[in-house]
Protein backbone atom coordinates (compact mmCIF):
# COMPACT_ATOMS: atom_id res chain seq x y z
CA UNK A 1 0.00 0.00 0.00
CA UNK A 2 1.37 3.41 -0.98
CA UNK A 3 1.90 6.09 1.65
CA UNK A 4 -0.95 8.20 0.21
CA UNK A 5 -3.39 5.28 0.21
CA UNK A 6 -2.36 4.36 3.76
CA UNK A 7 -2.97 7.94 4.94
CA UNK A 8 -6.40 7.99 3.27
CA UNK A 9 -7.36 4.73 4.95
CA UNK A 10 -6.30 6.02 8.35
CA UNK A 11 -8.27 9.25 7.91
CA UNK A 12 -11.37 7.34 6.83
CA UNK A 13 -11.11 5.02 9.81
CA UNK A 14 -10.78 7.97 12.19
CA UNK A 15 -13.80 9.72 10.67
CA UNK A 16 -15.95 6.61 11.04
CA UNK A 17 -14.80 6.14 14.64
CA UNK A 18 -15.55 9.78 15.44
CA UNK A 19 -19.01 9.45 13.95
CA UNK A 20 -19.75 6.36 15.99
CA UNK A 21 -18.47 8.00 19.15
CA UNK A 22 -20.65 11.03 18.50
CA UNK A 23 -23.67 8.80 18.15
CA UNK A 24 -23.04 6.83 21.33
CA UNK A 25 -21.65 9.50 23.66
CA UNK A 26 -25.00 10.97 24.70
CA UNK A 27 -28.56 11.00 23.39
CA UNK A 28 -29.48 13.62 20.82
CA UNK A 29 -32.96 14.18 22.27
CA UNK A 30 -33.30 17.10 24.69
CA UNK A 31 -35.68 17.62 27.60
CA UNK A 32 -35.60 20.99 29.37
CA UNK A 33 -37.01 21.18 32.90
CA UNK A 34 -37.61 24.47 34.70
CA UNK A 35 -37.15 23.55 38.39
CA UNK A 36 -34.49 21.39 39.99
CA UNK A 37 -37.04 19.31 41.93
CA UNK A 38 -38.81 18.31 38.73
CA UNK A 39 -35.42 17.97 37.07
CA UNK A 40 -34.32 15.34 39.58
CA UNK A 41 -37.59 13.45 39.23
CA UNK A 42 -37.36 13.55 35.42
CA UNK A 43 -33.79 12.26 35.40
CA UNK A 44 -34.78 9.36 37.65
CA UNK A 45 -37.50 8.39 35.19
CA UNK A 46 -35.63 8.95 31.93
CA UNK A 47 -32.31 7.45 33.00
CA UNK A 48 -29.76 7.63 30.20
CA UNK A 49 -32.29 7.54 27.37
CA UNK A 50 -32.33 11.31 26.79
CA UNK A 51 -30.38 14.40 27.80
CA UNK A 52 -32.14 16.41 30.52
CA UNK A 53 -31.27 20.08 31.06
CA UNK A 54 -32.40 21.72 34.32
CA UNK A 55 -32.68 25.52 34.28
CA UNK A 56 -32.98 26.28 37.99
CA UNK A 57 -29.66 26.01 39.86
CA UNK A 58 -29.42 24.36 43.30
CA UNK A 59 -30.44 26.65 46.14
CA UNK A 60 -32.29 29.11 43.91
CA UNK A 61 -35.74 30.56 44.59
CA UNK A 62 -38.18 29.16 41.99
CA UNK A 63 -40.27 32.34 42.18
CA UNK A 64 -37.45 34.67 41.17
CA UNK A 65 -34.70 32.81 39.29
CA UNK A 66 -34.15 33.88 35.70
CA UNK A 67 -32.54 32.39 32.60
CA UNK A 68 -30.23 33.60 29.85
CA UNK A 69 -31.23 34.17 26.23
CA UNK A 70 -29.23 31.05 25.34
CA UNK A 71 -31.27 28.99 27.79
CA UNK A 72 -34.45 30.47 26.36
CA UNK A 73 -33.39 29.40 22.87
CA UNK A 74 -32.55 25.93 24.18
CA UNK A 75 -36.03 25.69 25.64
CA UNK A 76 -37.66 26.72 22.35
CA UNK A 77 -35.75 24.02 20.43
CA UNK A 78 -36.28 21.26 23.01
CA UNK A 79 -38.11 18.03 22.24
CA UNK A 80 -40.05 18.58 25.48
CA UNK A 81 -40.30 21.31 28.13
CA UNK A 82 -41.43 20.26 31.61
CA UNK A 83 -42.54 23.03 33.95
CA UNK A 84 -44.17 23.12 37.36
CA UNK A 85 -46.71 25.79 36.48
CA UNK A 86 -49.43 27.45 38.58
CA UNK A 87 -47.30 30.57 38.88
CA UNK A 88 -44.32 28.97 40.62
CA UNK A 89 -41.62 29.93 38.10
CA UNK A 90 -42.51 33.61 37.99
CA UNK A 91 -39.15 34.60 36.53
CA UNK A 92 -39.30 32.22 33.55
CA UNK A 93 -43.03 32.14 32.79
CA UNK A 94 -42.64 34.33 29.71
CA UNK A 95 -39.82 32.13 28.41
CA UNK A 96 -42.01 29.06 28.81
CA UNK A 97 -44.81 30.82 26.92
CA UNK A 98 -42.35 31.78 24.17
CA UNK A 99 -41.14 28.20 23.86
CA UNK A 100 -44.74 27.03 23.53
CA UNK A 101 -45.41 29.68 20.87
CA UNK A 102 -42.31 28.50 18.99
CA UNK A 103 -43.76 25.00 18.83
CA UNK A 104 -41.98 23.26 21.69
CA UNK A 105 -44.23 20.74 23.49
CA UNK A 106 -44.78 21.99 27.07
CA UNK A 107 -46.25 20.01 29.95
CA UNK A 108 -47.15 21.90 33.13
CA UNK A 109 -47.27 19.24 35.80
CA UNK A 110 -48.95 20.89 38.79
CA UNK A 111 -52.16 21.86 37.02
CA UNK A 112 -52.84 18.18 36.29
CA UNK A 113 -52.72 17.10 39.94
CA UNK A 114 -55.99 18.44 41.39
CA UNK A 115 -54.45 21.62 42.82
CA UNK A 116 -55.37 22.79 46.30
CA UNK A 117 -55.92 26.49 46.99
CA UNK A 118 -53.19 28.38 48.82
CA UNK A 119 -54.03 28.50 52.53
CA UNK A 120 -56.24 31.49 53.23
CA UNK A 121 -57.31 31.77 49.58
CA UNK A 122 -60.37 30.40 47.83
CA UNK A 123 -59.19 30.65 44.23
CA UNK A 124 -55.38 30.89 44.08
CA UNK A 125 -54.00 27.42 43.20
CA UNK A 126 -51.04 26.17 45.25
CA UNK A 127 -48.10 25.09 43.05
CA UNK A 128 -46.18 23.22 45.81
CA UNK A 129 -47.60 19.76 45.08
CA UNK A 130 -44.31 17.93 45.73
CA UNK A 131 -44.73 18.08 49.53
CA UNK A 132 -47.22 15.23 49.05
CA UNK A 133 -45.28 12.21 47.72
CA UNK A 134 -48.50 10.56 46.53
CA UNK A 135 -49.01 13.45 44.12
CA UNK A 136 -45.41 13.06 42.99
CA UNK A 137 -46.19 9.43 42.09
CA UNK A 138 -48.98 10.74 39.87
CA UNK A 139 -46.62 13.37 38.45
CA UNK A 140 -44.14 10.66 37.42
CA UNK A 141 -46.77 9.11 35.18
CA UNK A 142 -47.51 12.48 33.55
CA UNK A 143 -43.80 13.00 32.92
CA UNK A 144 -43.23 9.49 31.58
CA UNK A 145 -46.20 9.69 29.22
CA UNK A 146 -45.06 13.10 27.93
CA UNK A 147 -41.51 11.84 27.35
CA UNK A 148 -42.77 8.78 25.48
CA UNK A 149 -45.04 10.93 23.30
CA UNK A 150 -42.65 13.71 22.38
CA UNK A 151 -39.06 12.45 22.60
CA UNK A 152 -37.82 10.34 19.70
CA UNK A 153 -35.89 7.15 20.31
CA UNK A 154 -37.35 6.38 23.74
CA UNK A 155 -37.64 2.69 24.60
CA UNK A 156 -41.03 2.60 26.34
CA UNK A 157 -40.35 -0.73 28.04
CA UNK A 158 -37.15 0.63 29.58
CA UNK A 159 -38.95 3.85 30.51
CA UNK A 160 -41.64 1.87 32.30
CA UNK A 161 -38.96 -0.11 34.13
CA UNK A 162 -37.18 2.98 35.47
CA UNK A 163 -40.54 4.58 36.25
CA UNK A 164 -41.62 1.55 38.27
CA UNK A 165 -38.34 1.40 40.18
CA UNK A 166 -38.60 5.07 41.11
CA UNK A 167 -42.23 4.76 42.15
CA UNK A 168 -41.25 1.92 44.48
CA UNK A 169 -38.80 4.31 46.15
CA UNK A 170 -41.51 6.97 46.42
CA UNK A 171 -43.86 4.46 48.06
CA UNK A 172 -41.11 3.65 50.58
CA UNK A 173 -40.71 7.39 51.22
CA UNK A 174 -44.42 7.76 51.97
CA UNK A 175 -44.32 4.85 54.41
CA UNK A 176 -41.32 6.30 56.23
CA UNK A 177 -43.03 9.71 56.49
CA UNK A 178 -46.17 8.14 57.94
CA UNK A 179 -44.10 6.26 60.51
CA UNK A 180 -42.18 9.36 61.54
CA UNK A 181 -45.18 11.68 61.74
CA UNK A 182 -47.04 9.13 63.88
CA UNK A 183 -44.73 10.21 66.70
CA UNK A 184 -46.30 13.70 66.70
CA UNK A 185 -49.39 14.09 68.88
CA UNK A 186 -52.54 15.32 67.16
CA UNK A 187 -52.55 18.49 69.27
CA UNK A 188 -49.03 19.32 68.05
CA UNK A 189 -49.60 18.85 64.33
CA UNK A 190 -49.64 22.58 63.60
CA UNK A 191 -47.34 24.02 60.95
CA UNK A 192 -46.06 27.59 60.89
CA UNK A 193 -43.69 28.37 58.01
CA UNK A 194 -42.08 31.39 56.42
CA UNK A 195 -44.49 31.13 53.48
CA UNK A 196 -47.24 28.76 52.37
CA UNK A 197 -45.46 25.66 51.08
CA UNK A 198 -46.87 22.69 53.01
CA UNK A 199 -50.58 22.70 52.18
CA UNK A 200 -50.31 19.39 50.32
CA UNK A 201 -48.25 17.75 53.05
CA UNK A 202 -50.76 18.97 55.64
CA UNK A 203 -53.71 17.48 53.79
CA UNK A 204 -51.94 14.17 53.15
CA UNK A 205 -50.53 13.59 56.65
CA UNK A 206 -53.09 15.27 58.90
CA UNK A 207 -51.47 18.59 59.84
CA UNK A 208 -53.05 22.00 60.28
CA UNK A 209 -51.38 24.95 58.57
CA UNK A 210 -51.67 27.54 61.31
CA UNK A 211 -50.12 30.31 59.27
CA UNK A 212 -47.15 31.66 57.34
CA UNK A 213 -44.93 34.68 57.88
CA UNK A 214 -45.11 35.74 54.22
CA UNK A 215 -48.70 35.82 52.92
CA UNK A 216 -49.70 33.91 49.79
CA UNK A 217 -47.84 31.18 47.95
CA UNK A 218 -44.89 33.28 46.82
CA UNK A 219 -41.69 34.51 48.47
CA UNK A 220 -42.00 37.89 46.75
CA UNK A 221 -44.63 39.33 49.11
CA UNK A 222 -44.00 40.80 52.57
CA UNK A 223 -46.01 40.78 55.83
CA UNK A 224 -47.29 43.83 57.66
CA UNK A 225 -46.65 44.47 61.35
CA UNK A 226 -50.26 43.54 62.09
CA UNK A 227 -49.87 40.29 60.14
CA UNK A 228 -46.89 39.31 62.30
CA UNK A 229 -48.64 40.30 65.53
CA UNK A 230 -51.73 38.27 64.63
CA UNK A 231 -49.68 35.20 63.72
CA UNK A 232 -47.57 35.53 66.88
CA UNK A 233 -50.75 35.47 68.96
CA UNK A 234 -51.95 32.35 67.14
CA UNK A 235 -48.60 30.61 67.70
CA UNK A 236 -48.69 31.48 71.39
CA UNK A 237 -52.28 30.32 71.82
CA UNK A 238 -51.66 27.02 70.00
CA UNK A 239 -48.43 26.44 71.97
CA UNK A 240 -46.44 25.79 68.80
CA UNK A 241 -42.88 24.73 69.70
CA UNK A 242 -41.18 25.32 66.32
CA UNK A 243 -41.48 27.65 63.35
CA UNK A 244 -40.06 26.36 60.07
CA UNK A 245 -38.15 28.57 57.66
CA UNK A 246 -36.80 28.05 54.15
CA UNK A 247 -33.18 26.94 54.48
CA UNK A 248 -32.35 28.74 51.21
CA UNK A 249 -33.93 32.02 52.35
CA UNK A 250 -33.04 34.45 55.17
CA UNK A 251 -34.89 33.46 58.35
CA UNK A 252 -34.96 36.99 59.84
CA UNK A 253 -38.75 37.34 59.69
CA UNK A 254 -39.27 33.88 61.18
CA UNK A 255 -37.01 34.86 64.09
CA UNK A 256 -38.88 38.13 64.55
CA UNK A 257 -42.10 36.13 64.73
CA UNK A 258 -40.60 33.74 67.28
CA UNK A 259 -39.50 36.68 69.45
CA UNK A 260 -42.93 38.30 69.24
CA UNK A 261 -44.57 35.19 70.69
CA UNK A 262 -42.75 35.78 73.96
CA UNK A 263 -42.34 32.03 74.42
CA UNK A 264 -39.67 29.41 73.78
CA UNK A 265 -40.16 28.88 70.07
CA UNK A 266 -37.38 27.38 67.92
CA UNK A 267 -36.73 28.30 64.29
CA UNK A 268 -35.70 25.34 62.13
CA UNK A 269 -34.73 25.40 58.46
CA UNK A 270 -36.38 23.12 55.93
CA UNK A 271 -35.59 22.39 52.29
CA UNK A 272 -38.81 23.56 50.72
CA UNK A 273 -38.58 24.80 47.14
CA UNK A 274 -35.11 23.93 45.93
CA UNK A 275 -32.64 21.09 46.04
CA UNK A 276 -29.08 21.64 47.24
CA UNK A 277 -25.69 20.75 45.78
CA UNK A 278 -24.57 17.21 46.69
CA UNK A 279 -23.54 16.79 50.31
CA UNK A 280 -25.65 19.68 51.62
CA UNK A 281 -28.69 17.73 52.76
CA UNK A 282 -31.14 17.77 49.86
CA UNK A 283 -29.43 16.83 46.61
CA UNK A 284 -32.43 14.79 45.45
CA UNK A 285 -36.17 15.01 45.95
CA UNK A 286 -36.24 11.90 48.16
CA UNK A 287 -33.31 13.13 50.25
CA UNK A 288 -35.06 16.49 50.67
CA UNK A 289 -38.31 14.92 51.85
CA UNK A 290 -36.57 12.57 54.29
CA UNK A 291 -34.61 15.47 55.78
CA UNK A 292 -37.74 17.61 56.13
CA UNK A 293 -39.67 14.75 57.72
CA UNK A 294 -36.99 14.28 60.35
CA UNK A 295 -36.80 18.02 61.09
CA UNK A 296 -40.57 18.49 61.29
CA UNK A 297 -40.93 15.49 63.60
CA UNK A 298 -38.08 16.62 65.85
CA UNK A 299 -39.29 20.22 65.87
CA UNK A 300 -42.89 19.44 66.80
CA UNK A 301 -42.01 16.89 69.48
CA UNK A 302 -39.33 18.97 71.22
CA UNK A 303 -39.57 19.47 74.98
CA UNK A 304 -39.61 23.01 76.34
Amino acid sequence: MTRARLLSAVVATLLVAAGLAGCSDRPSSAIVVTTNILGDITREIVGDQAAVTVLMPPGADPHSFGISSRQGAEMSSADLVISNGLGLEEGVARAVDSARADGAPVVTVAENLDPLPVAGSDDVPDPHFWTDPDRVVRATQIIADSVAEHVDGIDRAELDRTLGAYRDRLDALTTSMETSFARIGVDRRKLVTNHHVFGYLAQRFGFEVLGAVVPGGTTLASPSASDLAELAAAVRQADVPTIFADSSQPDRLARVLAEQTGTDVAVVGLFTESLTPPGQGAATYIEMMRANTERITTGLTRDR
